[in-house]
């Protein structure tokens, strides 16, 4: 076994990717990331899915493409110019809605709403607001996070709120989670 994706990518990948190295976007997730993403999203069957931070929605394509049809997923982002490239490749999927807002306005406004799988991908839902997102979840949903291994892009001190964060995670009694120091490092939970 090694770390090659041997599978087909999302039809829309390649054309993303190039758009995506043009634009500067340097935040993408991963390639091992975005596969399990697509698998953890295939596990939810009429599932209700959030994604915290769309970037240029690379991993977005991933999601949708582990997706059924009677799924659907939310994904935002607070920067117009990145989110447009993840609209252009992917506004034909109904399953979708793309929403420009501040990640932290987004869900104290939404805070009612239950999902099924959040990957959260930015700042609120993972070192923001980590309580609010977390009641978000239904009974059995996924929580994932990524980069929670040193990342050469961390600015001085992003170490210490990381080690914080997995902390934080492994002390709740309401999440089964496991940690993989694999790809950038990923934690999944599960909501009891």
């Amino acid at each position: 076994m090694t770390e090659e994706i041997n599978q087909f990518f999302p039809e829309a990948y390649k054309a993303m990717m190039e758009a995506t190295a043009a634009s500067g976007f340097s935040m993408a997730s991963d390639l091992l990331t975005c596969s399990l993403l697509r698998t953890l999203a295939a596990s939810k069957p009429a599932g209700k899915m959030l994604e915290l931070g769309t970037g240029t929605g690379l991993s977005t394509s991933w999601i949708l493409d582990g997706m059924d049809e009677q799924s659907s997923l939310i994904s935002v982002d607070n920067d117009p110019v990145f989110l447009n490239i993840a609209d252009n490749f992917l506004k034909d999927d109904h399953r979708l809605q793309l929403i420009t807002a501040d990640g932290g306005q987004w869900v104290e406004t939404n805070r009612h709403k239950k999902f099924d799988y959040i990957f959260a991908d930015t700042w609120h839902g993972k070192y923001l607001m980590l309580d609010e997102v977390l009641a978000m979840l239904n009974p059995g949903a996924l929580y994932i996070i990524d980069d929670m291994l040193p990342q050469p892009n961390w600015p001085e001190g992003h170490q210490e709120k990381a080690v914080k964060l997995v902390n934080d995670l492994a002390a709740r009694r309401d999440l089964l989670l496991t940690k993989q120091v694999w790809a950038t490092g990923i934690i999944i939970a599960v909501k009891k």
